[in-house]
């Protein structure tokens, strides 16, 4: 008998493996044109370039920068979306070890035994047989890239998923600076309250002694305890509010709110956003994470496309094994003890009542799902921005027009207390002019805070920042 060398399949193997992958039946992707202007309705001058402005840069306040790393430390929102990439790397990983043959070694060892009445000697016979194998089973050869592609789209979902994981981190950072300019927003509400609680106390109190007096009626008496009153249930109301929005707070922290972190007020915050740079090119929407993530859906079903069109070719896949065996385990690396076997298998889709049609019919329809759903993500988030651009603008002009309006309804009040001290006017109108500089004030504080977080609704829908 001829020695076996365990060795001769290596040639047979690595022809193989120079044979895997030589097609690739996928669409080529080519990026779509994005549905869109170029530019915003708002952007008419040619903007300089920009580096991207991460949320250090874009928010200048140090409470909220303290509370922004809370948050990404510890938000269990933003974990579950980092575990969604581990899971999907593992994914990946998987799928693309289908591209290499697995290797795998064995040993074994059987003993039999034969009794006299069966064997040939007439005697008992007891037999051994060992063995030690390396092999590759299964092994697909990819012609025509049918693991390739698989491995393709595996790869563009586990893109998808950090960019979904970026996308989580852009929104948790943005609903916690909202969540912070809010607390001061009703901070500063509640203080105005305050205020107007103790001056409406005071002058409560002065018309009392005088209504005692007979210098006051009792209906000025009871209108100035209407204004105590209203004052009253505002206090209540914003310290409720100032208490929520803590709360709130605390839950995207993951964690509760240090009391060193915690806001004054609004105060001069607005100039700490910096301003937006005009003339924004609307392709800036291109990099926004979710964008991405809808992008690489795309190829994914593209990708998809290629695997589904490999089922109509046909499919080889090899296995085979080298070794030794020997009767005796002292003999099984000896000489002439070499063991290999080789079994190559193709199989051809002849009839299969449509199924692979079906399925490459379905392929091309998901990819025309994902593409619909890329252009339509990119109209979404072109409105967002245009619609944040355009209150932008829009705030600029109401807040200068309520300024004005807070210094002529405090104007107002001092005229008419002055006309009610020489008993021109009656009370009342002095309670309006109260009521519309309260009125006033307040709505001031909601202009700033919209103004504010327009800014940061701009920094999100621009994905985190802009350039030029």
């Amino acid at each position: 008998m001829s020695r076996q060398n365990p060795l001769c399949p290596l040639s047979t193997w690595a022809a193989a493996l120079l044979l895997a992958g030589c097609a690739n039946l996928a669409p080529r992707y080519e990026r779509p044109d994005a549905p869109v202007p170029d530019r915003y309705p708002q952007a008419t001058h040619a903007a300089a370039a920009a580096p991207n402005l991460g949320w250090q840069t874009f928010f200048a306040d140090n409470r909220l920068r303290g509370l922004i790393e809370l948050a990404l430390s510890n938000n269990r929102d933003l974990r579950v979306a980092v575990l969604n990439i581990a899971q999907a790397r593992a994914q990946y990983r998987i799928q693309d070890a289908a591209a290499l043959p697995t290797v795998n070694a064995g040993a074994s060892g059987t003993a039999t035994r034969t009794p006299a009445s069966l064997s040939g000697a007439g005697v008992a016979m007891t037999g051994h047989q060992y063995g030690a194998t390396v092999g590759v089973s299964a092994y697909e050869l990819d012609l025509f890239g049918r693991v390739r592609s698989l491995s393709n789209q595996a790869l563009e979902q586990f893109m998808a998923t950090e960019e979904a994981r970026r996308s989580a981190q852009i929104s948790l950072v943005a609903e916690v600076a909202t969540a912070y300019l809010t607390w001061a927003a009703d901070l500063e509400r509640l203080k105005l309250a305050r205020d107007t609680l103790h001056s409406q106390g005071e002058s409560h109190a002065l018309t009392r002694r005088r209504y005692e007096l007979g210098s006051a009626s009792a209906l000025t008496l009871r209108q100035e305890q209407m204004s105590v009153d209203s004052a009253r249930a505002d206090v209540a109301r914003y310290a409720g509010l100032v208490a929520q929005d803590r709360n709130a707070l605390a839950l995207l922290l993951g964690a509760p709110v240090p009391d060193e972190l915690a806001p004054d007020s609004l105060g001069g915050q607005l100039d700490a956003l910096p301003d937006l740079p005009a003339g924004l090119p609307s392709d800036l929407l291109l990099r926004r994470p979710d964008l991405l993530q809808s992008e690489h859906r795309l190829k994914a079903a593209t990708a998809n496309i290629g695997a589904a069109r490999a089922a109509f070719y046909p499919r080889i896949s090899l296995t085979g094994s080298a070794g030794s065996g020997s009767a005796d385990l002292s003999g099984l690396f000896k000489g002439g003890s070499g063991t290999w076997t080789f079994m190559p298998q193709i199989s051809l889709p002849i009839f299969d009542g449509g199924s692979n049609q079906a399925m490459l019919d379905g392929a091309v329809a998901g990819r025309d799902i994902a593409l619909a759903q890329y252009e339509q993500a990119i109209q979404a988030a072109f409105r967002e921005v245009a619609d944040a651009l355009a209150q932008r603008d829009a705030l600029g002009g109401q807040l200068e027009a309520q300024q004005s309006l807070v210094e002529a309804s405090g104007e107002a009040l001092k005229l008419s207390d002055a006309r009610f001290a020489r008993g021109v006017d009656s009370y009342l109108n002095v309670l309006d002019a109260q009521r519309s500089w309260y009125g006033a004030r307040q709505a001031l504080i909601g202009l700033r805070l919209s103004r504010l977080a327009n800014a940061v609704t701009l920094y999100k829908a621009l994905g985190g920042g802009w350039n030029g």
